[in-house]
């Protein structure tokens, strides 16, 4: 089974309240806010933005997310670099890393399993 095209947008930020409008403007819909500076934004069926404020010292990174739609029937390639297993996520998924050819990591995430 292969990935169902990209499902999230993990963003960090030094400033939680400047980039969420940064998206509204840009037609993205406040979903959720945790109220410590993280947050969910969606535009349509698209893929969906987590973002999460990280100290100034910090350099801010992105990582887009694949989606996995059944775990139990992901089976990679040898050809895959997996970095981690499947493993359960803080926000109630599943999240595999891999690494493609040139180094850069990539998140598959599944369904949570409850």
């Amino acid at each position: 089974m292969a990935t169902e095209g990209i499902e999230a947008i993990f963003l960090e930020t030094h400033n939680w309240g400047r980039t969420a409008k940064f998206f509204q403007e840009l037609g993205y819909e406040l979903e959720t806010s945790a109220g410590d500076g993280s947050g969910v934004l969606r535009n349509g069926d698209g893929p969906y933005l987590v973002v999460v404020e990280v100290p100034e010292g910090r350099e801010p990174g992105m990582q887009v997310a694949l989606k996995v739609p059944d775990e139990a029937a992901f089976r990679p390639d040898p050809v895959v670099d997996v970095v981690t297993p499947f493993e359960d996520t803080h926000y109630g998924t599943r999240e595999m890393t891999v690494r493609d050819p040139d180094g850069r990591l990539w998140s598959l995430q599944a369904p949570g399993k409850g």
